[in-house]
């Protein structure tokens, strides 16, 4: 389709451009303290070391030691998955578990590592999950030389979005995650207000950005909203596979 404007319009655009133009390189007048506010003063976090590192403000959530601050879904009770050289390994058939504390709004930083030898293909290699709010899942698989369902692969919000880029690392490597997660927000009456987002740099690479998330995950079907606490558990999936976990921690926001 061709735009054509009159005269006047263009004459009139012309005109504001360079007013615009000028209003950018006019000096300002006035005092700059205006524009200035000293309170409140900016909470201090120290960094960690690296940026893997949990900083000051983090609530650790496995160190690597043990899984106090986790239990069964099953049951409730205490994680049957296995500790080793300070990896939390999924024990096939045990089921998934989950966070004793809730989180809405946060920052997640998780480290996990598919199996070095590799078995299966597609959905069948390293498949585990982690649900932000015990609904909504970021997928953890062997994506590397292994195709599947593009919204099914490392990095996806499953069913849902697939990831910018493939970031994976080769098996038996360890990844990062690092997530952004804003959670929905819900009207009185069960209504959706605001839905759920969330970024994510999978390896220091963004995979997800501020993705808008339309719904609990589901395997058939689509998503779809119901209303829930303002925060819920983290959970890890138990897909079969002894994928692994370490150094996990949150910061709430």
């Amino acid at each position: 389709m061709i735009i054509r404007l009159s005269k006047f319009a263009m004459s009139a655009c012309l005109a504001l451009g360079s007013l615009y133009a000028f209003a950018q390189k006019a000096p300002r007048q006035g005092d700059p303290k205006l524009t200035e506010y000293w309170e409140p003063e900016v909470r201090l976090v120290t960094p960690g070391k690296t940026n893997a590192d949990p900083p000051s403000d983090a609530i650790v959530l496995f160190d690597g030691k043990d899984a106090s601050k986790w239990k069964a879904q099953k049951d409730g009770g205490a994680v049957k998955w296995k500790i080793e050289d300070g990896a939390l390994v999924v024990a096939g058939g045990t089921g998934g578990i989950e966070t004793k504390e809730a989180f809405g709004d946060c920052q997640l930083h998780i480290e996990w590592r598919t199996p070095a030898e590799v078995k299966g293909e597609s959905q069948g290699r390293g498949n585990s999950g982690i649900f932000l709010m015990n609904r909504y899942e970021l997928q953890v698989l062997d994506s590397y030389k292994n195709r599947t369902y593009s919204n099914g692969q490392a990095g996806s919000m499953y069913k849902q979005f697939p990831p910018l880029v493939n970031a994976s690392r080769g098996p038996g490597e360890w990844q990062t995650y690092d997530i952004i997660f804003t959670a929905p927000v819900f009207y009185e009456d069960g209504a959706l207000k605001s839905p759920a987002r969330i970024t994510v740099f999978h390896n220091g690479v963004l995979i997800q950005n501020n993705t808008t998330i339309w719904g609990a995950t589901q395997y058939i079907g689509t998503p779809n909203y119901e209303k829930h606490n303002a925060k819920e558990p983290i959970s890890l999936q138990d897909h079969g596979n002894p994928t692994a976990f370490r150094n996990i921690w949150i910061r709430p926001i």
